[in-house]
């Protein structure tokens, strides 16, 4: 009998203890406490000086800081859009979620994947603190706000598994996040950015409820706390600054004025039995060059009298700022002192022939035009060669591999620092002229700024009647050396027309010296002008180097 009763202990402490901690579980789970009650809602007055301390880390930030703005007016405009907001939401995350539910159907017996309810609720985030908004000297707007959602969304995922119904619901949550919100680069283009980038200042809180089968999984003990702190990690991992989620708005041949990547240097060696368009059965040819796509003043050859063979042996440097679809186009003229030049031919030659760095040659037929179907083209027009080389600056070296038609940009979280740029050598000097402030004339206020440069001169456009004119206008100075002991010097005009008299007036002036430029490869700051009582100029100026 002993042995009997031992035997029975222990099959009965091996099925209790199971059966027990089952069933402790599922009371765990659904039991609902029933003795709580509502808060004791007081007035401020009534308050001890204790409890008012405590309350003072719940007050929003445009309340203690200045910097931050209220923005009540950005609520009720998320909340009055809210359901039609819900809606498109929830469309993309099915949209978006559909192909890849499909891909885990038919495996691990897994029937199919849907969303039985998906709804985000009918309380929007909020905007809890306020916004701060960042002033800097790029052309972009940089904001901070302060985002906290406690919402009540329905969401149930069912998934069949073998002849199993199980639903998977999400509800009861809360996000509160402080995101940095850059709308970059600002663009004369409708919707005025390019691009919005997103990086969290600090890691999210994130709390919800997970119900599996009714069950809330996430009161599991220590469950609740691994999901939240994994959730954190991750998403801190991804999007914690200064690493970036990169969301394009327009496109960038459309959207952002591109800049230079390179320099295409040009050598127009000679022309072959150029067409006879004078009187006595010669021409006097030259040749016209420039990249597609630019507003540049093209490049001229000197002309050669009478000769219908020219040498040239000339050579021209051209900035290219997108080698995979630019092309090189080549005008052979016949000079008339008199009258307009007669065409004598034109060929065009696309960059993405060349590889980086490697020089070029190329004899090309001339044509009347690019038409294949005008049947001027079969006409002789004699031959024309050139010899190509492009040259990409140091800091987009990484871009180009190989033949530029194999050219494709990198994507990249997190901007890399470029390569030191070397003091010495040829580059591109490219002057940017944003903006001016309370520039005051004493006649007249019609500013425009020049810029001299090593004997150029370069004008932006005038603004009538403006203290705080914005130009915006690129102004860009081929070099062999790089300007170690120059300095370029800006000054803002005035000037009026009226009755046929001119009256010009200087508005204020600055030197830059551009060793600091050379050194660091950009600059991007406002000066003070010289003879001037307030005003100031935005200016960047960027060295590039091949």
């Amino acid at each position: 009998m002993g042995f009997i009763s031992s035997v029975l202990g222990i099959l009965g402490f091996g099925i209790g203890i199971p059966i027990g901690l089952l069933v402790g579980y599922f009371i765990f789970i659904y039991y609902e406490p029933r003795d709580v009650k509502d808060p004791i809602v007081r007035p401020l007055q009534e308050l001890d000086s204790n409890t008012l301390l405590e309350l003072l880390n719940e007050l929003p930030l445009w309340v203690k800081n200045p910097d931050y703005d209220r923005v009540d007016w950005l609520n009720r405009f998320i909340l009055d859009m809210w359901p039609y907001l819900d809606k498109g939401i929830c469309g993309m995350i099915r949209s978006t979620a559909k192909p890849i539910f499909s891909e885990y159907i038919g495996k691990f017996k897994i029937k199919s994947i849907d969303f039985e309810c998906l709804t985000l609720g009918t309380l929007p985030p909020t905007i809890h603190a306020g916004v701060k908004v960042y002033e800097t000297n790029e052309k972009e707007l940089v904001l901070e706000p302060v985002i906290r959602w406690a919402g009540n969304p329905n969401i149930i995922l069912v998934v069949k598994f073998l002849s199993l119904r199980i639903t998977v619901q999400l509800v009861d949550l809360q996000i509160f996040v402080t995101p940095r919100v850059s709308l970059k680069p600002l663009v004369p283009t409708f919707p005025c950015f390019s691009s919005i980038e997103v990086s969290l200042m600090e890691k999210p809180h994130v709390d919800f409820g997970m119900k599996v089968l009714g069950g809330d999984i996430m009161a599991i003990p220590g469950l609740y706390r691994y999901v939240q702190e994994t959730i954190r990690k991750q998403v801190a991992s991804l999007y914690l600054w200064p690493q970036i989620l990169e969301i394009p708005i327009l496109d960038s041949s459309v959207g952002a004025t591109k800049k230079p990547v390179g320099i295409l240097l040009v050598k127009v060696v000679r022309a072959l039995k150029l067409l006879k368009m004078d009187f006595l059965g010669t021409s006097d040819p030259y040749v016209i060059l420039s990249l597609s796509g630019e507003r540049l003043p093209p490049k001229k050859t000197t002309v050669k009298m009478k000769n219908l063979n020219p040498e040239w042996n000339e050579e021209f440097k051209l900035i290219v700022k997108d080698p995979e679809t630019q092309v090189l186009e080549l005008h052979v003229n016949d000079w008339e002192k008199v009258g307009t030049h007669d065409k004598l031919g034109m060929q065009v030659i696309p960059l993405r022939l060349l590889v980086p760095q490697e020089t070029k040659s190329f004899t090309l037929d001339l044509v009347k035009n690019m038409n294949p179907n005008d049947p001027h083209n079969m006409k002789h027009r004699g031959k024309i060669e050139v010899e190509l080389t492009f040259n990409p600056f140091r800091e987009e070296n990484d871009r180009f591999s190989g033949p530029l038609d194999g050219f494709r940009r990198k994507e990249s979280e997190i901007c890399r620092v470029s390569e030191e740029i070397s003091a010495n050598g040829a580059g591109l000097l490219s002057v940017t002229v944003q903006a001016a402030e309370d520039v005051e004339g004493k006649k007249h206020n019609n500013p425009y700024a020049l810029v001299f440069f090593r004997g150029e001169q370069k004008k932006t456009k005038m603004i009538r009647k403006t203290r705080d004119p914005c130009w915006d206008e690129e102004f860009q100075f081929m070099l062999e050396e790089a300007p170690i002991n120059d300095k370029i010097h800006i000054e803002v005009m005035s000037k009026r027309t009226a009755l046929g008299f001119r009256s010009k007036e200087s508005l204020g002036h600055v030197d830059i010296n551009l060793i600091d430029v050379v050194n660091n490869g950009r600059i991007n700051e406002k000066y003070h002008l010289i003879n001037s009582k307030n005003g100031m100029i935005h200016v960047e100026i960027r060295w590039k180097t091949i």
